[in-house]
């Protein structure tokens, strides 16, 4: 516990959480599109409006009559950029390296064009560290792969910053490192375009940043701290927020605001995690504060809502990550019982009392867990630094990796290649294991 102290010891836990907008702010900006991929592209209708021209500077010694003087001084107060935004120098720094899949050595870029997709191509078991990529200066809390330019991996983490990973390029693999967020950055997830990543923190903000540019495209405020963010797998203009006050939003990236809101007096959410066909998503959340362990994990259904169950997992501990299987139906809890429980994605939501999957720990820390993308596998990160690959249907522990010294904190298996996998570390480190 002392680990995790520290690591959160400079964020702004102890502090008063700022006063949040009215209203979402639209940060004025064009952006390039990526270099074409041969795979179509999902419409992504993100907002995007010009900049405002800058004002020429007066000529050196000319006289600025009083109401000049005047004038300026209150369009440069109605119009005050973010430094952020505009300084261009900051722009330049947060741009290290390429991010065209050229500089990719020839058998990678063959491989990732060549196999197939999905359940068509059974997955493998990663074997030993390809690429180690180091950058954050604290623990990292989130990776997760580009799903059509599938040699970037993005990562958040509690240094403030979110690094994008040109994982095997022959150069800089470093490729952009984004400091928008004030406080420390608990998730991060890249667009269905590929285009974006979203991100959320401890600043009380989600934000939408333009990967190729380098720019802040859109500010969602938030009135808490914000912990995990979901794309919706149907609606590429959608997403859905969580946060430490325990409010559930589901944001249009289109308008910025809020369309609809998911009330039920929860603790902090831990995760959520949308069913298969989008029309429900399941939440977590911490209720340690409180003696029942009743919304600990909430089935919702969308558009109504509404809570479907609320009762779903009677167990005394939290559970930080829940995932769904992606093509049969059921879901899985990670616990802070240090397992992996299973529930059914069909009403009533059972739990299944004779499977489950526990070799791990979890010791308090984040662990996430996820699916291989034909279901065949179920890996999850450990607080002793490994990785634990189960087989999902028997619940058998098929191989431990030794990753880590500190806690394996999150888990992406490679959207293309099945036997590679990204981890990071509660030491900061970032891996891809093929």
């Amino acid at each position: 516990m002392d680990l995790l102290f520290k690591a959160y010891s400079n964020t702004s836990d102890d502090e008063p959480e700022p006063e949040p907008d009215p209203e979402p702010k639209p940060v004025n900006h064009h952006h390039l599109p990526f270099r074409p991929s041969k795979r179509p592209k999902s419409e992504y209708l993100f907002p995007t409006l010009d900049l405002q021209k800058r004002e020429e500077a007066p000529l050196p010694g000319r006289y600025i009559s009083k109401r000049e003087r005047a004038l300026a001084g209150a369009v440069s107060q109605a119009h005050e950029p973010n430094p952020i935004h505009q300084d261009h120098h900051v722009i330049n720094q947060s741009v290290l390296g390429s991010i065209s899949e050229l500089d990719l050595p020839h058998d990678v870029l063959s491989s990732m064009r060549h196999k197939p997709k999905g359940r068509a191509q059974l997955s493998q078991i990663p074997g030993k560290l390809s690429v180690a990529l180091h950058g954050h200066a604290k623990a990292v809390n989130a990776v997760h792969w580009s799903p059509t330019h599938v040699h970037l991996l993005a990562s958040a983490g509690m240094d403030q910053t979110i690094c994008i990973w040109n994982v095997w390029s022959r150069g800089q693999k470093k490729a952009r490192v984004f400091s928008f967020h004030n406080a420390a950055v608990k998730d991060v997830k890249w667009s269905q375009q590929g285009s974006f990543v979203l991100s959320c923190g401890y600043d009380c903000s989600s934000r939408l940043i333009d990967v190729e540019k380098g720019l802040e495209s859109l500010i969602f405020r938030d009135d808490q701290v914000v912990g995990v963010i979901k794309f919706h797998p149907d609606d590429s203009n959608l997403f859905l927020s969580g946060g430490s006050k325990g409010r559930l939003r589901l944001w249009d990236v289109r308008t910025g605001k809020v369309v609809h809101e998911y009330i039920r007096g929860l603790g902090p959410i831990l995760d959520v995690e949308f069913s298969t066909d989008g029309k429900q998503f399941v939440s977590s959340s911490d209720v340690s504060g409180c003696n029942i362990s009743e919304n600990s994990i909430i089935v919702w259904d969308i558009s109504r809502q509404v809570p479907l169950s609320n009762e779903v997992y009677a167990e005394a501990y939290t559970c930080p990550c829940v995932r769904y299987h992606p093509f049969d139906p059921y879901f899985v809890a990670q616990s802070n019982g240090n397992y992996i429980a299973i529930f059914s994605s069909k009403p009533p939501f059972k739990l299944d009392k004779y499977k489950r999957y526990e070799s791990h720990g979890v010791s308090g820390f984040p662990i996430k867990c996820n699916f291989s993308l034909d279901g065949e596998k179920l890996a999850s990160g450990s607080s002793d630094g490994s990785i634990y690959l189960y087989n999902s249907r028997s619940s058998v522990l098929v191989k431990k990796i030794k990753a880590y010294e500190e806690a394996c904190v999150d888990i992406a298996f490679h959207p293309i290649l099945s036997n590679v996998i990204a981890s990071c570390s509660w030491n900061g480190d970032v891996s891809v294991f093929e």
